[in-house]
């Protein structure tokens, strides 16, 4: 079966020229990156000719993306709706992270990436202490990572006391792990589906966490 995919874009088109000024206003930082989701991405494309800063690089980003940053990057711009992206992109990448929407700019707090960091460590925990361990796996293109999940899942073996379980969809239902005696799950999914979910680690930030101790 093949799939088809239709890029959808907002249909309010805002004052570049006050959008600009508010940027200007509110980012100190000269250098940055604009990142948007599909619907957004008319906006973001045309919203450098209106600017003073440099825009080093524009970048789409979706919930299952993992956008790599220029080192010359200063801040990121978010053009969209909401903080999910926002606040994962700021956690993950240590920058200073603004969201613009609505023609108005608010900044990712570092109150919202330490809930974030504390989650992690908490989870972190948990895996330590967990025995049964459950492997989660999609056959979405672009979120597979079957390859990743088996190495772990062999890995598994090696370590005292733990056993692994491989879990494979199309689609993932948090609400359903309850139905299933698991102690921990660790994700090789959507790489942010940790950030909405508790009960989640994400298995590349395992391995880096892992490696660092």
């Amino acid at each position: 079966m093949k799939t088809i995919f239709i890029g959808a874009k907002i249909r309010k088109e805002p004052n570049y020229e006050e959008i600009s000024k508010v940027i200007d206003k509110s980012i100190p930082e000269k250098k940055i990156a604009i990142c948007y989701s599909n619907q957004f991405a008319h906006i973001a494309k045309k919203l450098p000719e209106f600017l003073k800063k440099e825009v080093v690089q524009k970048i789409q980003v979706l919930g299952c993306s993992n956008p790599q940053f220029s080192k010359e990057v200063e801040s990121i711009l978010i053009v969209g709706q909401g903080k999910f992206h926002s606040v994962s992109l700021a956690y993950e990448t240590k920058l200073p992270t603004y969201i613009l929407e609505d023609e108005k700019i608010e900044k990712i707090s570092a109150e919202d990436v330490e809930k974030m960091e504390k989650k992690e460590r908490g989870m972190y925990l948990k895996y330590l202490e967990s025995k049964k361990i459950g492997i989660l796996i999609t056959n979405k293109p672009g979120q597979q990572r079957l390859k990743s999940a088996i190495n772990y899942f062999k890995a598994l073996k090696d370590k005292e006391g733990k056993k692994g379980y491989l879990f494979i969809a199309n689609d993932l239902n948090v609400s359903e792990f309850e139905n299933f005696q698991i102690d921990c799950w660790v994700n090789t999914a959507c790489p942010r589906m940790d950030l909405t979910d508790g009960s989640i680690l994400n298995l590349e930030k395992l391995q880096n966490i892992e490696n660092k101790n």
